[in-house]
């Protein structure tokens, strides 16, 4: 982990926020090649899962919504985590996180049995100093809304986006009038006040997600259920990863958060360890119930087909955007030798490398080859548009290898032959590190199929 957060800032990935001033835990800023390699994975997510499909949705609810949602979904009374404080330092820590750490299973357990636990079995703080009584700590960001600072203008930085699709549900039926089964999705950022914030950018108290929200009659929930599992595991392919380092976690019945009849956690080997990745749950009509019966609008459906009213039931899939990226990170990070020398690459995939070609002078004093080399760029940059970089620092040498760690599947140099003879140049290929000699327009092709 210490050498891909090293290589995150060093190559302009992910930094520390607010790290001029000593940084504020949990909070990670992306840089100029991170931005472009989450906004590629995003961009492949809603491909996927909205614009390759007939029965979705996107929205973009607000960060800000009214107290009552929040109320009427369960968070205000029950989102909380397990809180207790190192005696000695006034550290405070996840009290299920330092049970879990001493391999003991927390499932189904409350804050009692945690306290209790943790004096049957004599655990300690990191530090190895007795801790307090565990206690619950609420996870949501509080806020006021207007000038008044009462219960009235309480409001929340939003823990999750599924609400601001359940609340949307309506509109979206009065605008478009779908069928059952169909979906809302949306990508956006969600706050959550850490005890623990740790791990990079694992667990952060600010964070993007992918979300879906399927509305299916309750009949056939089994088979949409199915379908979205499937799906999820595809788009972890579509990003490069590793099937095998991908696995699924049927979570227990007595596990089950309040709202879900079935749950499954995809799990990826992140180097802390196999930990959650994304997640697919079938929250019943839970949702939808309770914001109707808190509000007092109608959220049922009307089948035309069936004559028949219902409220639907939610199939959600989620999936984590910087986890994502972490997970991208972590599988493709890589090491070899390359002429007898220690290479660290990059070997992301194609479709969501941050740079997918470097053209590059082979000197760049020369003016008649950093004129053609800009020509190519030119041409190449409106074949794939924002995916293009003009490299002529340094030496050749240096510049594959600084592409390699940014993780450039492939590199184009211009030299004297592609200007004195048949106007070939030599396409690098990242991973074999070996070289063809070709046109543009079979360079062109050979990138489009890899994509």
């Amino acid at each position: 982990m210490e050498e891909i957060i090293a290589l995150a800032k060093r190559r302009g990935f992910i930094y520390q926020g607010s790290e001029i001033y000593g940084g504020l835990a949990g909070t990670w800023d992306y840089g100029h090649l991170g931005l472009a390699l989450k906004n590629n994975i995003k961009n492949t997510w809603w491909r996927r899962f909205v614009l390759d499909r007939e029965d979705m949705y996107g929205v973009d609810a607000a960060i800000l919504m009214n107290q009552n949602v929040w109320k009427a979904s369960g968070h205000v009374a029950g989102f909380f985590d397990p809180l207790v404080d190192d005696l000695k330092t006034n550290k405070r820590y996840r009290a299920d996180s330092l049970l879990e750490e001493a391999g003991l299973s927390i499932k189904g357990m409350s804050i009692e049995d945690m306290n209790n636990l943790i004096k049957e079995k004599g655990i300690k703080s990191p530090e190895g100093n007795p801790l307090g009584e565990v206690r619950q700590f609420r996870m949501m960001f509080t806020t006021h809304v207007g000038a008044n600072q009462d219960e009235a203008s309480v409001s929340y930085l939003r823990p999750e986006t599924a609400q601001g699709m359940f609340v949307n549900f309506k509109n979206i039926l009065d605008s478009f009038h779908p069928k059952i089964p169909f979906g809302m999705a949306q990508i956006g950022k969600a706050f959550r006040n850490e005890i623990a914030p740790r791990d990079f950018i694992f667990r952060t108290r600010e964070f993007e997600q992918m979300e879906i929200e399927y509305f299916v009659n309750p009949k056939a929930w089994e088979t949409s259920f199915d379908h979205f599992r499937n799906e999820m595991h595809a788009f972890a392919s579509d990003v490069g990863l590793n099937p095998a380092k991908v696995h699924e976690h049927e979570i227990a019945p007595e596990d089950l958060a309040h709202y879900s009849k079935r749950t499954i956690d995809f799990e990826f080997d992140f180097p802390m360890g196999i930990k959650e990745l994304y997640g697919l749950a079938y929250r019943t009509d839970f949702d939808l119930k309770s914001h109707s019966d808190a509000s007092g609008v109608d959220l049922s459906f009307f089948d035309e087909e069936t004559k028949e009213r219902y409220i639907p039931h939610c199939i959600e899939p989620s999936l984590g955007v910087d986890r994502t990226v972490l997970a991208v990170l972590t599988d493709a990070y890589s090491e070899d030798d390359v002429g007898g020398e220690k290479r660290v690459y990059l070997k992301l995939s194609p479709k969501i490398a941050p740079v997918l070609i470097a053209v590059s002078p082979l000197l760049k004093n020369k003016t008649q080859l950093v004129e053609k080399a800009r020509e190519v760029y030119g041409i190449l940059r409106k074949e794939f548009p924002g995916r293009i970089m003009f490299d002529d620092n340094g030496n050749i040498g240096k510049r594959y290898r600084r592409q390699d760690e940014i993780g450039t599947p492939f590199c184009i140099t211009i030299d004297f032959d592609t200007v004195e003879k048949d106007q070939t140049m030599t396409l690098r290929y990242r991973d074999s590190a070996t070289q063809d000699r070709l046109s543009i327009e079979q360079i062109v092709k050979v990138v489009k199929e890899a994509i």
